[in-house]
């Protein structure tokens, strides 16, 4: 293909296929989150406890902690690719089990082996996107993640909404079954794409890496100043790592990498302690307690999910302009503010309730239409401030600060910590809503404030920097409030001097 365009040369195409690993997240989270509520569900299961619920949603996240350490070892031994289209394989098998349950055990079974797709999916996608894209939109390629799983769980919730008109068990059984065509898609695409230009010369497959790279970035011109450029760095890191040696996960923990590995999982263990997909898996829950019921309740959820797609495609087109501090800075703290105010009006004019076959929500809003539109506001601006901000940044930056060396088990860990919290969260925020109601919300704001200052104080900005410049980047002695004060890419200045050589070969030519 060399010299011709091809869309397996495009970045922006393989980006967002690849994303498909994102989705299948996103469907997962709509496949509970839709008929948690419902009658159908409640009475098959024999309407489960809020701990066995907790289990059940949360049995998705114990599979993906598992699913997101296994990928950083497959992916520097099988490849990125490959480890995309393993969880595909893996993701049709869980999807398979949980349309045939039979059981809540059945289903907790289903969940997990579908969890470790998912964690397998969410950890290899963003490092593969991060390998293959230019540093000038970066930024860009990885968040469409983000977008992939607000469309997963859109799109899934409409196929959940639709059956639960169904008056049989046809009615989740369905929305589960039809997780398997995404999984198929996606396995049958990624079989296309190209290897990781960074993982084939990680591998000694230096001239395979120089003509993937060519292909992206110069439709096959292996002489283009950018291209040679940028092999020429990966070259130089890769040598440079090789007289380290260790590639162990020992490695880790060890100076100067330790700092990076530590915030990469507090940042992804952050995203989670923003309580945003707890809103999302059990927002049936929440808007009860604001008092929407049946079918309001549904078509009110459904305008949040529309919200999370929406407002998540200014981060994908400005996140290489505005930078990864001051967006998940000031996304932090509206978040925060919109919990405070949930917490506060539920909290006032919220009473003692509770539902038939639900022993979940204890706490609700009540004859007082005026209160009830106010939560649901909060939470659609509270969706909406994670959407533009931690949503895309959450999965961007982890997946680009680490040296090639370990950035497949680093970001393996920065994942699993997601996962860990994710389950943590999802098991518990149904006893935490049925015993401590409305002061949920104020424990997830305090935890928006508490990352706040975190980002101010720890993280430095990464926009700009090749995946080569990251050692720079935190390296360096300024303080990360300081961090745009860096010099230039040293690529840039790169490209500059082989364009001049090659101009001078021409004229004495």
């Amino acid at each position: 293909m060399s010299g011709k365009y091809s869309l397996l040369n495009n970045v922006y195409f393989l980006g967002a296929f690849a994303t498909m690993g994102g989705m299948l997240f996103g469907f997962d989270i709509s496949s509970m989150s839709g008929v948690v509520g419902t009658d159908r569900y409640q009475e098959y299961f024999n309407h489960p406890s809020s701990s066995l619920q907790g289990g059940i949603v949360a049995a998705m996240a114990a599979g993906s902690f598992l699913g997101a350490l296994l990928a950083g070892p497959l992916g520097d031994k099988i490849s990125r690719k490959r480890t995309v289209m393993l969880a595909a394989c893996i993701w049709i098998v869980g999807s398979i089990i949980q349309a045939a349950s039979v059981s809540a055990g059945m289903l907790i079974v289903g969940r997990i082996i579908n969890g470790v797709a998912v964690g397998l999916a969410s950890m290899i996608v963003p490092v593969y996107q991060s390998e293959i894209a230019p540093k000038e939109i970066r930024g860009r390629i990885v968040s469409l993640q983000q977008w992939a799983i607000t469309w997963g769980i859109l799109i899934q919730y409409f196929i959940q909404y639709g059956c639960s008109f169904i008056d049989s068990d046809a009615a989740f059984r369905i929305p589960w079954g039809i997780q398997v065509v995404p999984g198929a898609i996606l396995l049958l695409g990624v079989s296309f794409f190209p290897y990781s230009p960074r993982w084939l010369a990680d591998q000694g497959r230096a001239e395979e890496a120089l003509e993937v790279l060519a292909n992206l970035r110069a439709n096959g011109d292996k002489n283009d100043p950018a291209v040679v450029a940028e092999f020429k760095e990966i070259q130089d890191i890769i040598t440079f790592d090789r007289t380290l040696a260790a590639r162990s996960y020992a490695e880790l923990f060890r100076y100067p990498n330790a700092r990076r590995v530590f915030l990469g999982m507090t940042l992804q263990s952050w995203s989670q302690l923003t309580g945003m997909n707890v809103a999302m898996y059990y927002i049936v829950f929440i808007f009860q307690g604001a008092g929407i019921t049946g079918n309001a309740n549904l078509q009110a959820s459904s305008i949040q999910y529309v919200l999370n797609v929406l407002m998540t495609i200014p981060a994908i087109l400005f996140i290489d302009k505005w930078g990864r501090r001051p967006v998940l800075i000031i996304g932090s703290i509206f978040m925060a503010l919109w919990l405070f105010l949930i917490g506060g009006l539920m909290g006032k004019y919220g009473s003692p309730s509770s539902f038939d076959g639900n022993k979940t929500t204890t706490w609700a809003i009540s004859d007082n239409p005026s209160a009830s539109h106010a939560v649901i506001a909060c939470s659609y601006l509270f969706v909406c401030s994670f959407a533009i901000s931690w949503g895309p940044v959450s999965w961007t930056y982890p997946a680009e600060i680490y040296p090639l060396r370990i950035r497949s088990k680093a970001v393996s860990l920065s994942t699993a910590s997601n996962w860990a919290f994710n389950f943590i969260l999802a098991y518990a925020v149904p006893p935490a809503l049925e015993h401590i109601q409305y002061r949920t919300y104020f424990i997830f704001g305090g935890f928006c404030v508490a990352m706040t200052i975190h980002v101010f104080l720890m993280f430095p900005e990464t926009k700009g920097r090749t995946l080569e410049e990251m050692d720079d980047v935190f390296n360096s002695d300024l303080p990360a409030w300081k961090s745009r004060g860096l010099p230039e890419s040293k690529l840039d200045r790169d490209i500059e001097d082989i364009k001049m050589q090659q101009s001078g070969e021409k004229t004495e030519a």
